[in-house]
């Protein structure tokens, strides 16, 4: 990632995990991620991705979670800044 910015095809590559093949092993736990609340809202985005790697697939304890959305006009921004203001 460069600069915090993602190409197309590393964003699908993410979106295209596949949770049922995927290792466990190769995924972070989202409970190890902590968000400083007091960075501008980019920077927290960006503070998120860089430490759970794959916001579309990752760990909670033993399970896996796989994340995706539906078509809509509410962005992946939209929900991380939702995900993201519930654990303040």
């Amino acid at each position: 990632m460069a600069q915090g910015v993602f190409t197309r095809e590393q964003i699908e590559a993410m979106q295209n995990v596949d949770i049922r093949t995927v290792d466990p092993d190769t995924l972070r736990d989202i409970r190890d991620v902590t968000v400083n609340a007091d960075l501008p809202k980019r920077e927290r985005i960006l503070d998120f991705i860089r430490q759970i790697g794959n916001p579309y697939c990752y760990r909670h304890g033993k399970y896996v979670v796989k994340v995706s959305f539906t078509d809509t006009d509410v962005t992946l921004e939209d929900r991380m800044l939702s995900y993201i203001r519930s654990k303040c």
